[in-house]
Order: C-alpha cells, then sequence, then structure tokens
C-alpha cells in the first residue's frame, strides 16, 4: 500500500482511483481476486507504475550486504 499512497501523493492517482484500488486491494483475498481488478482500475494503476518506473526495482541486480 506504500507504492499506491506514493502514486497518490504524486498525483499520478486521483483521491477517488487511490480509494477504490486500496479497497479493491485489501477485500481480496488472493492474487487471483486482485487480478480481477475492473479494467478502469488496472489501466491507472499500470500508468501510474509505469510514470514512477516500478519495473525498474525489478530490472536492477540485488544489492549484497557485507558479511
Amino acid at each position: 500500500m506504500e507504492t499506491l499512497d506514493d502514486m497518490r501523493r504524486r498525483h499520478l492517482l486521483t483521491i477517488e482511483q487511490h480509494a477504490e484500488i486500496g479497497a479493491w486491494v485489501a477485500s481480496a483475498k488472493s492474487p487471483e481476486a486482485i487480478m480481477a481488478m475492473p479494467p478502469h482500475l488496472w489501466r491507472a494503476l499500470s500508468l501510474a507504475s509505469v510514470l514512477m518506473n516500478v519495473d525498474a526495482e525489478l530490472t536492477q541486480a540485488p544489492t549484497l550486504g557485507e558479511g
């Protein structure tokens, strides 16, 4: 939910989109239930993710700590 809140703070999601997506995710009991999110919410979430470059974290090598 921290990422979702960050998207809202950056004005990448409207108050309504943030509330709807947050409610959907909170009520989902499984990953499949999250995937059943309505298309208009997926589009908003996907666009915000692209604008925040969320996928960049997945393409970077993990930082290995010493010790």
